[in-house]
C-alpha cells in the first residue's frame, strides 16, 4: 500500500479506501442511471426531473449504504457479508425512492424499465468494485499491510495484559512490535513465558521511529509514577504518531485528547498525530499544486536571480545547507547564494545572519529583505521534504542548540518544515537572539500544528503576500 509521507497505510490507508468506495458508489449509481437512460431511449437528452432523481438516488445510496454497514473494512474482508449488506442497501434505497416519489407525486414521471435497469445495473457495478476491493484487502492482509503497528512502554503487569489481548482476539488486526523500559533488570518473569523480550530503551525506541514509524505507543505504566510518565513523555512527544495511556487511578493532570481503545482495551489519548487520513492526501496536494503554480510563475524572476547571483560575485548560485525536516531527518535546503561564497562551509559553525554582516553581498542583502532568496525551496516543496506551510527549518546546529532551551522545541518536526509559516506572518522573522525569541516561534509553530486546516494555510498564504516577505528583522 503506497501512503503519502507521514501517513499510516495501517489506519489511513483503510480510511481512504472507503472515503473512496463511497464517493465511487455515487459516481456508479450517476453513471448507471444515465447509461440506463441511453439504453431506454437511445439518447442522453435527461429531461431535468430524471437527473434530479439520479442525484437524489446517489445521495440516498451512499446514506443507505452507511446505515447498511458496507463500509466497514471487517465487512469488505468478507465477500458473503458484504453482498448480504449491499443488497439490503439497495432494498432500502427503492424504499426511500418509492417514498420520495410518492410523496411528490411524480412517480409517473419515470419509467419502470429505466428504474429496473438502473438499479440492476448499480448493483452489478457495486458488486464488481466489492470484489476487486475484497481481493485487494485480502491481499494486504496477507501481507500484513492492515496490521496496527504498537509499541509499549513499560514492562509492566498492565503490558502482561495488552499483550495477551493484542495476541488473542485483536490478532489480526495488531502487531506488537516491541516492548521498551528504561530498566533492563525490572522485568517480570512472565514476559519471557510469553516470549517477549526488552527491545531496549525509550531512546532505542525513538531511534527506531526515525526508520520505521510506528501507528500506536502505548505508555503501560502505573498512573502513580507521575515524574516517570512526563520524562517518557517528554521523549515521545516530538514523534508524529498517537501516543496512548493505559488506565489506572488517575495520579496527574495531562493533556488528555479524548478516549479510543487499543486492542479492545481502552486508553487516554496523549498526543494525537497531527495530520492522519485525509488530511495529509489534502496536505499533499496543496504543497504539490501551489508548489508547481508558483515555480510557474516565479520561474522567470528565478532566472534572473540566478544570473545576477553569477554575474556579481564568484561562487554558485544556489546554496545547499542540510536541515532537519518532518520526524527530525535530515534534508539539504536549497537557498540563493546570498553570502561571499564559502561564508558557511563549517556546519559546526553556522553563524545567524545578523544586521550589516559582511559576509552578505550587496544583492544577498536584498534578496533576504524581500525573501527572494527562499525562492529554490520550491524545489524542496515538489520532491516532497518541505510543505509550503509549516515551521520554519533551522540550521542542525541551531536546532541542537534551540532544542536544549526549549522542551517543546522539536515538536515542530511532527510536520513538514515550510517555506512560510504561522510564527512568520505574525512578524518573528530573522536573527533570533534570546531564548524569549525562540520560545515565542514554538508557541506559534505549535499552535498551527495543533489547528491546522486547509483554510489555516491559505489565510497563512494570503498574508504571505502582504507581511511576509518584507520584514525589518530580514537581513
Amino acid at each position: 500500500m503506497i501512503t503519502p509521507r507521514g501517513m499510516s497505510a495501517a489506519v489511513d490507508g483503510p480510511r481512504l479506501l472507503v472515503g473512496l468506495l463511497r464517493a465511487g458508489d455515487m459516481a456508479l449509481v450517476v453513471v448507471s442511471g444515465f447509461a440506463s437512460y441511453r439504453l431506454r431511449h437511445e439518447h442522453l437528452a435527461l429531461p431535468d426531473y430524471y437527473v434530479v432523481g439520479i442525484v437524489i438516488g446517489a445521495l440516498v445510496a451512499a446514506n443507505a449504504m452507511q446505515f447498511a454497514g458496507v463500509y466497514s473494512i471487517r465487512s469488505l474482508l468478507r465477500l458473503n457479508t458484504q453482498i448480504g449488506q449491499l443488497a439490503a442497501g439497495w432494498g432500502a434505497i427503492l424504499v426511500c425512492l418509492t417514498l420520495i416519489s410518492y410523496f411528490t407525486k411524480t412517480s409517473q414521471e419515470f419509467s419502470r424499465l429505466w428504474l429496473a435497469v438502473w438499479v440492476a445495473f448499480s448493483f452489478v457495478l457495486m458488486l464488481i468494485v466489492r470484489i476487486v476491493v475484497h481481493w485487494q484487502l485480502v491481499r494486504w492482509q496477507r501481507m500484513g499491510r492492515l496490521k496496527i503497528s504498537i509499541a509499549i512502554v513499560g514492562a509492566t503487569e498492565l503490558a502482561l495484559r495488552l499483550i495477551r489481548q493484542v495476541r488473542g482476539q485483536e490478532a489480526e488486526q495488531y502487531r506488537l512490535v516491541g516492548v521498551y523500559d528504561d530498566r533492563a533488570t525490572r522485568v517480570p518473569p512472565a514476559f519471557a513465558e510469553l516470549g517477549v523480550r526488552r527491545a531496549g530503551a525509550v531512546s532505542d525506541l525513538v531511534a527506531r521511529f526515525r526508520e520505521e514509524p510506528i501507528d500506536e505507543i502505548v505508555l503501560a505504566l502505573p498512573w502513580s509514577e507521575s515524574q516517570r510518565i512526563k520524562t517518557i513523555l517528554q521523549e515521545l512527544r516530538t514523534l508524529p504518531t498517537s501516543v496512548r495511556l493505559c488506565p489506572e487511578t488517575v495520579g496527574f493532570e495531562l493533556p488528555v485528547h479524548g478516549f479510543s481503545t487499543v486492542a479492545g482495551v481502552p486508553m487516554l489519548g496523549i498526543f494525537e498525530r497531527p495530520l492522519a487520513g485525509w488530511s495529509v492526501v489534502a496536505k499533499a496536494i496543496e504543497d504539490r499544486v501551489a508548489g508547481a503554480l508558483v515555480l510557474l510563475l516565479m520561474a522567470p524572476l528565478m532566472f534572473w536571480i540566478a544570473v545576477a547571483i553569477k554575474v556579481t560575485s564568484p561562487g554558485p548560485v544556489l546554496f545547499g545547507q542540510r536541515r532537519y525536516g518532518f520526524n527530525n531527518n535530515e534534508f539539504v535546503l536549497y537557498k540563493f547564494r546570498t553570502m561571499v561564497a564559502d561564508a558557511a562551509r563549517d556546519e559546526g559553525v553556522v553563524p545567524q545572519a545578523t544586521r550589516n554582516d559582511p559576509r552578505v553581498t550587496r544583492l544577498g542583502a536584498f534578496l533576504r529583505r524581500t525573501s527572494l532568496d527562499e525562492l529554490p525551496q520550491l524545489f524542496n516543496v515538489l520532491k516532497g521534504d518541505m510543505s509550503m506551510v509549516g515551521p520554519r527549518p533551522h540550521a542542525i546546529v541551531h536546532n541542537q542548540q534551540f532544542a536544549t532551551l526549549i522542551d517543546d522545541y522539536l515538536s515542530r518536526h511532527r510536520v513538514k518544515p515550510g517555506m512560510t509559516g504561522w510564527a512568520q506572518v505574525n512578524g518573528l522573522r530573522g536573527e533570533i537572539d534570546s531564548p524569549q525569541k525562540i520560545q515565542l516561534r514554538v508557541q506559534y509553530d505549535l499552535y498551527y500544528i495543533d489547528h491546522w486546516s486547509l483554510l489555516f494555510d491559505l489565510k497563512i498564504l494570503l498574508l504571505t503576500l502582504f507581511v511576509g516577505f518584507v520584514n525589518e528583522n530580514a537581513y
